[in-house]
């Protein structure tokens, strides 16, 4: 692709630092979302089996999760936060005491990674961008995709905005595919049936969720 070179227009280059792997994610910030899922259910009152009539998920799923056995991906904490009334970045990367938040490069934190239900497959890993904003309802992630041959399907409340930096992504809404490559942008209500995973290999993006 041809990169086009207009005075005053943003270059990709200028996302350079943002790519590369992402270090996987320190095992203390994965329990922390198991511990923060368990803890809001205990304090609902809500059972295992009560919580799965709730969202949809099958109880040994809901309980492999609190086990840190599998971890959930966005699309099912964005549903798990419904369910226990939270916000979802609380479920993220807990509760922001800030009015703003200003993030270098070297202070992004590595939340977590997703894995399919099963808890064999690495999906994606994902760093939070601004956690320190207190009744925030949109959360910027800069996530690392992987290939995947097994598609999980994700549909639920909100709006997410991608911007592809490195790597080629495919996107499925509804029917539909594309392939998308370093500086194209998607826009789309989560409520559409959709799944995003690299073509090949790996792939970056930024990822802006609103839950709604």
């Amino acid at each position: 692709m041809e990169a086009k070179d207009h005075k005053g227009l943003m270059h990709i280059d200028f996302f350079a630092g943002l790519t590369g792997d992402i270090p996987a994610a320190p095992e203390k910030g994965v329990e922390d979302i198991a511990e923060r899922i368990r803890k809001l259910r205990q304090e609902k009152g809500l059972s295992l089996e009560e919580l799965s009539r709730l969202t949809g998920f099958e109880v040994e799923f809901l309980a492999s999760m609190e086990k840190n056995e599998a971890q959930p991906q966005l699309g099912t904490v964005i549903k798990l936060s419904k369910a226990l009334d939270s916000a979802f970045g609380r479920l993220i990367s807990g509760i922001g005491n800030q009015l703003y938040s200003i993030t270098r490069k070297d202070e992004r934190r590595t939340i977590s990674r997703s894995t399919s239900q099963s808890g064999k497959k690495q999906l994606y890993i994902y760093k939070s961008l601004a956690p320190d904003v207190k009744g925030r309802h949109m959360e910027a992630l800069l996530v690392q995709l992987e290939e995947v041959s097994e598609k999980e399907i994700s549909v639920h409340e909100g709006e997410e905005f991608i911007f592809v930096l490195d790597g080629v992504v495919m996107l499925e809404i509804g029917e539909e595919s594309f392939e998308l490559e370093p500086g194209d942008t998607a826009y789309y209500l989560s409520t559409t049936p959709h799944h995003i995973a690299a073509k090949s290999g790996k792939a970056t993006i930024i990822a802006v969720m609103y839950e709604g």
